[in-house]
């Protein structure tokens, strides 16, 4: 035996190298796939230019009707609720407040506050009542914005006098703190008002300022599927951020206010500027109980809010600012402007707003406090106009014009809730997690209750996903197809060229495999690789697609965005891009731009659109979705909804939260959080589909949705060796 060992060693050895040579030798070119442009040649398609970023433009086109207004409202509103997290929206659990330490000044009283938003978490702020008053009155939130130390504030006499020199500030004690200056007014007026923190300031640090406001880099610590903390894949994958929290804050100040026997329920207010601004506009425009709204320096079409706590995911994705301040309309709201990125309100969004007013029959309830000869503020002169139009629009009755006298200003140790009695609260990474947990528990929990009928299905799922994807069908624009090459081979003709899609500017490379003799069936089979995923390595069209040609179907190859043409150099890509912003928050992103994962399923769309909408059309239009490919088809298909007949997914267990990059290819903003990627196929009921790559988690939501839907027996579920899936898959849609 050793002897034929030793004769047979020098062919081994020989097959060994050869093998060895051949690992480092090219690989042999795989033909090339169809194109519909020239080598070198990129689509002409609006996604290839510089990202939008929150320093661009923001322009706001009145709808030509309250009808078409409302409908519109409901969807910016909807998209506001997802971004921030609030669809649905937290439990309203106990508020557990604690009011103490009031202080006398005579014709106002101040309180230390603090309450509970959700389990744990604390609002804290200073509480403003007037004295010598009957009877219920108004109430007035006051988010703070970014001034330093935010409630603490204390400019300085230096900074107070240059103040008072330039006509902003009257007063060297009142005026050292302007942010707080109007709740003190606002006591004398006879109005309750609340001065709150924002997290991360003053007596609000169970996060810190450095982590709501300065997040700069990822924390490693923080990223895991289980036990995240905030601005982490997972916790942008729930749509937890600072900017949500802040907003539910806001929210639960106004049941913290209802909760007091003294404030008029039909007549509370907000107003804040700079960060206090955005929280005013997006508080007004999602809370109804608000009455009068004020935003300062913050409604603009051009900067849109530089930190981490005034940007989240998704919020302003064909969207913005001027937008958000709409929605109050046709309520009473007046708004102010300075030398800074609103200086131009006056000639850009204001006069839309105004426009908006008129059509919705309120003209005279939008109101610009022009400031441009002052820095960004919100000073003794803006504080005035904001006084007449709160004693107008509240129903004060007080004499014109309403003037802001000088108070005693309060130290830190006077304002500070905590003490030996009111000890503060845990705080630090090990809360935050804690509170991340808890959320995502919450929603889920709600989102549980939604799972008894269809409606409650769609509404609460549908819903979300609808603004996670940006798009449904029946947004997918205006579709033409521009034939650009027309090749016959013995069975099917290959037609390759562009669908242009005018409404959204973008150009999508398909090929056509037309059978000669067609049945009518359609199916669309993108790819991990783009239309090229169709083809052998001789060029000619893989097995699988031939099975279907035979069959008399025609079959679409489609590169979607950043696949095929739309790569320069040919390579897959492996990460997606982002803002020039050096901070690595999910938000400067994704909070202006549609993911990536999201572009594609708009690109599959695109193709469903114009393929439903042809002059030939067909019996029936089928996706089908291995590998990569089958996430964006069971997304796809969720939002096609009737349109297709049938889908096949193969998901291979892909879920959103555990993509740990915010660049991943896959990574897409709250797509872990209703019910991750079998929430999107649970969406695909009552239609027809075959479904692998699930397990027993997944499968029973999406099974749950079928039988709520009474659908069950369309619901094939492959449950044999993956190997043979594409087989059965195939088998199952030729029926």
């Amino acid at each position: 035996m050793t002897t034929s060992i030793c004769r047979a060693r020098p062919a081994f050895f020989l097959a060994l190298v050869s093998l060895v040579v051949a690992a480092f030798l090219p690989l042999p070119a795989r033909a090339a796939a169809p194109r519909a442009l020239p080598d070198g040649q990129l689509p002409a398609d609006h996604r290839l230019e510089p990202l939008k970023e929150l320093d661009g433009y923001f322009p706001f086109t009145p709808s030509k009707s309250p009808a078409a207004w409302n409908d519109r409202a409901e969807r910016v509103r909807r998209q506001l609720l997802v971004s921030l997290g609030l669809w649905p929206r937290p439990k309203r659990t106990p508020l557990n407040a604690v009011i103490h330490g009031k202080q006398d000044f005579g014709d106002y009283t101040v309180e230390k506050v603090y309450f509970e938003s959700v389990p744990g978490f604390f609002v804290t702020g200073s509480l403003y009542r007037p004295k010598n008053k009957t009877g219920k009155v108004p109430a007035v939130l006051c988010p703070h914005g970014h001034w330093p130390t935010g409630r603490f504030m204390d400019a300085g006499l230096d900074g107070v006098r240059k103040q008072i020199v330039i006509g902003a500030e009257r007063f060297e004690e009142g005026g050292r703190t302007p942010i707080l200056s109007r709740c003190v007014q606002l006591a004398r007026m006879g109005c309750v008002a609340f001065f709150y923190d924002m997290i991360g300031y003053a007596d609000s640090q169970q996060i810190s300022y450095d982590i709501a406001h300065r997040f700069a880099k990822q924390r490693p610590e923080m990223n895991s599927p289980e036990n995240w903390g905030l601005f982490s894949p997972q916790a942008e994958a729930h749509l937890q951020s600072i900017m949500g929290l802040q907003t539910w804050n806001s929210m639960r100040v106004v049941d913290f206010l209802l909760t007091l026997p003294d404030v008029d329920a039909s007549r509370l207010a907000v107003t804040g500027a700079s960060g206090g601004g955005t929280q005013t506009m997006l508080l007004a425009g999602l809370d109804p109980r608000l009455a009068v709204s004020v935003p300062c320096v913050m409604v603009s079409t051009a900067m849109q809010g530089g930190c981490t706590c005034e940007n989240a995911a998704l919020l302003r994705v064909d969207t913005g600012n001027v937008e958000f301040a709409a929605l109050f309309a046709p309520k009473p709201q007046a708004m102010s402007c300075a030398d800074d990125w609103t200086k131009e309100m006056f000639t850009k969004g204001f006069p839309q707003l105004q426009q908006h007013y008129k059509m919705l029959g309120a003209p005279a309830n939008v109101h610009l406090i022009r400031g441009e000869h002052f820095k960004h503020n919100y000073n003794y002169v803006t504080r005035a106009e904001m006084y007449s139009w709160l004693n107008k629009h509240l129903k004060l009755g007080l004499k014109e014009p309403v003037i802001e006298e000088d108070h005693k200003r309060l130290t830190q140790a006077e304002l500070t809730v905590w003490d030996a009695q009111h000890p503060a609260p845990p705080s630090g990474p090990d809360f935050e997690r804690q509170l991340c947990r808890w959320l995502a528990d919450d929603a889920a929990k709600q989102l549980k209750e939604s799972q008894t009928s269809p409606e409650k299905f769609r509404e609460a799922y549908g819903g979300a996903v609808d603004v996670l994807i940006g798009r449904n069908l029946a947004e997918a624009g205006e579709v033409e197809w521009d034939l650009r090459e027309k090749k016959s081979h013995a069975s099917h003709l290959e037609m390759t060229g562009l669908l242009r899609n005018k409404t959204h500017a973008e150009d999508v490379p398909v090929v056509f495999l037309h059978p000669k003799q067609w049945s009518g069936q359609t199916v669309l089979w993108p790819t991990d690789s783009g239309k090229a995923g169709l083809y052998n390595a001789e060029g000619r069209v893989t097995a699988d697609v031939q099975k279907l040609l035979d069959t008399g179907a025609t079959v679409v190859g489609v590169d979607l965005f950043m696949q095929g043409e739309f790569l320069a150099d040919g390579k897959p890509l492996d990460k997606t891009r982002r803002t020039k912003n050096p901070r690595q928050a999910a938000c400067f992103t994704h909070g202006y731009n549609h993911a990536l994962f999201a572009q594609r399923v708009h690109d599959l769309l695109t193709v469903v659109k114009f393929v439903k909408s042809s002059d030939k059309p067909s019996k029936s239009i089928d996706l089908v979705g291995f590998g990569a490919a089958g996430p964006w088809v069971a997304a796809a298909r969720a939002q096609a909804r009737s349109a297709i007949d049938r889908a096949v997914v193969d998901t291979g267990g892909f879920r959103f939260g555990k993509v740990n990059d915010l660049q991943d290819v896959n990574f897409l903003p709250g797509g872990a959080k209703y019910g991750d990627l079998p929430g999107m196929i649970a969406l695909h009921a009552p239609g027809k589909l075959w479904l692998a790559g699930e397990d027993a988690t997944g499968l029973a939501l999406v099974k749950k949705s079928y039988e709520l839907a009474g659908a069950a027996k369309h619901l094939a579920v492959f449950s044999g060796i993956a190997s043979e899936a594409r087989t059965a898959a195939l088998a199952w849609l030729q029926k």
